[in-house]
């Protein structure tokens, strides 16, 4: 474990953390160890067995704890799966493959197979959006449609946050807090005040504890972006400090020309739910998979 983590000590005080989260998850759910060529996969998911099914990918210092505030309005209409990213601060197996290898979709074949998912609607952010392009690009039969808040790998990653975040690191938890809000943007707010204290005090846990990846994540180049023939929606912050949202819009605008893109003013590298144009894409799978056409997994349930 203490390979993503800066000690086994820390790593033990997120995944206690993140055990506290799941036993509060908001509607009742069933969990899985999935085993996958990378090592096992953690998967918690709501929502009636019949529902068609929704996967949920997270972005980066971050596990599916991430999606429990919108759980409960996506289990209503989906079967939802979300998925701890391997390599993240969840509760999958602690492994890194090489972002340009096919690994990470050999991995997420490996989680869909086992849950009996052969054609999915994928719903990301950052990091969890990055992946979801990829598996996309490299199995588009598996993907139904991608909805995405600030994907990464499109635009070019900004230098001078880092450099800024860095600095500031080394002021202790005001500087780790300052870093954060910056980062987060004034998309933050729209939480009320004690989710938002607790959001943060969440993020500054991992940041203490946790080994973020290091390096430019690969850029997608527009070759692999034409091959997302399926239904696309994209939300990104105009006011983003780690990504050019200007450039991933006009990316996609040439490359994907038939995808949905929206650059939100005054919003940062966080989104606030889009719920009402997210439902109303996702509507479009919703009228092509009746429910009666859906066999729920046979899988069973799995404590963590």
């Amino acid at each position: 474990m203490s390979g993503i983590y800066r000690s086994e000590a820390g790593g033990r005080l997120v995944r206690e953390r993140y055990l506290a989260n799941l036993a509060q998850w908001p509607v009742e759910n069933d969990q899985w160890r999935v085993p996958t060529p990378a090592g096992e996969t953690f998967v918690i998911a709501s929502g009636s067995v019949t529902a068609p099914p929704l996967v949920l990918l997270h972005g980066s210092g971050s596990n599916s704890a991430a999606w429990a505030s919108r759980v409960p309005e996506l289990a209503q209409r989906f079967r939802v799966y979300a998925i701890d990213m391997i390599g993240e601060p969840g509760l999958s197996a602690p492994v890194r493959p090489d972002l340009l290898s096919d690994a990470y979709a050999r991995w997420l074949d490996a989680v869909l197979d086992y849950l009996e998912l052969t054609r999915v609607p994928i719903m990301a952010f950052s990091l969890g959006s990055w992946l979801a392009v990829d598996y996309a690009t490299r199995r588009p039969e598996r993907v139904d449609r991608l909805s995405l808040s600030c994907p990464t790998g499109i635009g070019r990653q900004k230098k001078g946050f880092l450099v800024k975040a860095i600095l500031l690191s080394l002021l202790g938890r005001w500087g780790r807090r300052k870093s954060i809000t910056g980062m987060l943007g004034p998309g933050l707010p729209a939480m009320d005040a004690v989710e938002a204290e607790a959001f943060l005090d969440e993020v500054l846990l991992v940041s203490k504890n946790y080994r973020y990846r290091s390096g430019d994540l690969p850029i997608f180049g527009d070759g692999t972006l034409r091959l997302l023939t399926m239904p696309v929606q994209v939300f990104v912050g105009e006011q983003d400090v780690m990504f050019d949202s200007a450039e991933t819009a006009r990316r996609l605008a040439a490359a994907v020309p038939h995808a949905t893109v929206r650059v939100l003013p005054d919003v940062s590298h966080f989104v606030p739910p889009q719920s009402d144009e997210e439902f109303e894409f996702l509507a479009g799978y919703l009228r092509g998979h009746g429910r009666s056409s859906l066999r729920p997994p046979s899988c069973g349930r799995r404590s963590a």
